[in-house]
């Protein structure tokens, strides 16, 4: 977890991408980003989480929840 150039938040996740998002990687993540999102932004990157387990996790995905957007890229 970082900040990005303007303060945002920025999510960086090494190794492969899973085909599955299960509760358990869901919440290892919500644990890391814990320790630099605040309250609010840890409540927005849950929801997207969640949309994202929903919808299925491949790259190209993109999801907003009122308006934070979390977008899958791998490379």
């Amino acid at each position: 977890m970082v900040r990005g150039p303007e303060g945002e938040s920025v999510v960086l996740l090494s190794g492969e991408l899973p085909e599955v998002l299960t509760e358990a990687s869901v919440t290892e993540l919500l644990d890391l980003a814990a320790a630099i999102l605040d309250t609010g932004e840890l409540t927005l990157f849950a929801e997207c989480l969640h949309a994202l387990r929903r919808n299925g996790m491949r790259a190209g995905r993109r999801i907003e929840v009122d308006g934070a957007v979390l977008t899958v890229y791998e490379g």
